[in-house]
């Protein structure tokens, strides 16, 4: 087959510094002849249109980035929230990598649909000042702030925050491009931003998991102003930023008031009864045993010894995390991922006819068509 020409070796040396990875890996990886690729950094013709175009989608670029002249223009390429997040881990892998930049992507398809439609003050962010204030005070007001009820669940969380213009997002239970692969270590991120922030979420063994995940990510969304990205050691840290932003977490998810509810007497002997013991209050709050304990701990009314003895004991306890689900509801599966907001005003600008059936359906990920229109009829209620 014919061979390109004019292919930019600089861009795909960057590309590949970008991912921690040399041009023979890449080849490796795509299963193109090492030839093909050493030819290309000698500035000769060496890769088919074929295998250009497996090299830009692995990177996520269109093919014509590899066509233009000149070096690259990194902070054109990579916002600085971008450059934020992949900066502070070295967990954040090439396919994490991707995954940052599709949910920028997405962030960018929701508010050009909200500005065809005219509604760019539909939901506006507009958060509370946090300023010279303590953490409890600003997880109190906060909690004012979103309207939270004194029932939650993460869906009411996570819908909490969507009506104050914060996107959340979770991964899905899928292997595919919505996923963080279960073996790496990363919990959630944030991507700052004035006008729409986003909050990413790891799919985990339980919902209550995920919600003290999603509130930590709001305390660095808050306090912080910054984008973040955590690991589970962050989410247990006892430093700096992480510190402050597991205590407000811990605060807003378990105020004093609801503390108080909580009758020490009735506290079992054996660490491993703390889940039954706190399961009413679990349900209610939304949040996982642990969250509580570690709230009991601060107020000085669990001693460290048993708060670290439960902590081991659920270190021996086998969680299994479901892969996948039913296929049949593949139709909900972006309302699951994205959120109910970011879903509607995609359904909201298809039926205004802002945006084609295709179009609609590349920003629900790539569901069928019929799986579209089920997505329309359950937001309906047929």
């Amino acid at each position: 087959m014919e061979r390109i020409h004019s292919i930019n070796p600089e861009r795909i040396l960057w590309c590949c510094a970008d991912y921690g990875m040399t041009p023979g890996e890449l080849a490796s990886e795509l299963g193109i002849a090492p030839s093909s690729i050493e030819l290309v950094m000698a500035g000769e013709d060496g890769m088919t249109f074929n295998q250009l175009r497996r090299v830009a989608d692995y990177f996520g670029r269109g093919v014509l980035f590899f066509l233009e002249k000149g070096p690259v223009d990194e902070a054109q390429v990579h916002t600085a929230q971008f450059r934020t997040l992949t900066n502070q881990k070295p967990e954040v892998t090439p396919t994490l990598k991707k995954l940052i930049e599709r949910v920028e992507k997405q962030r960018e398809v929701y508010l050009g649909l909200l500005e065809d439609m005219d509604e760019s003050d539909r939901v506006r962010f507009t958060p509370p000042d946090l300023q010279g204030i303590t953490l409890p005070e600003a997880a109190h007001l906060v909690r004012n702030w979103s309207g939270l009820l004194d029932t939650n669940d993460f869906d009411s969380y996570r819908a909490a925050l969507e009506a104050k213009g914060v996107l959340v997002f979770r991964s899905n239970g899928y292997s595919g491009k919505w996923q963080i692969p279960k073996e790496n270590p990363i919990l959630g991120f944030t991507l700052y931003d004035p006008v729409c922030p986003v909050i990413f979420i790891k799919k985990q063994a339980s919902e209550q998991r995920q919600t003290f995940t999603l509130m930590h990510e709001l305390g660095h969304l808050l306090l912080h102003k910054a984008s973040s990205i955590d690991d589970e050691h962050d989410l247990y840290s006892h430093q700096g930023r992480e510190r402050d932003a597991n205590s407000f977490a811990g605060h807003l998810l378990v105020p004093d008031a609801f503390l108080a509810m909580i009758n020490d007497g009735e506290r079992p002997d054996e660490v491993s009864q703390y889940d039954e013991w706190l399961d009413r209050q679990c349900r209610a709050w939304g949040v996982s045993c642990e969250v509580i304990l570690r709230r009991l701990l601060d107020a000085g009314r669990l001693p460290q010894r048993d708060y670290s003895a439960y902590r081991q004991w659920c270190s021996t306890v086998i969680v299994s995390l479901k892969d996948g689900g039913n296929r049949q509801y593949r139709h909900r599966e972006p309302r699951h991922v994205f959120g109910d907001t970011y879903v509607r005003t995609v359904l909201d600008a298809l039926s205004d006819r802002h945006i084609t059936l295709a179009k609609a359906s590349n920003y629900l990920d790539s569901i069928k068509i019929k799986d579209l229109h089920s997505l329309e009829s359950y937001y309906a209620g047929l």
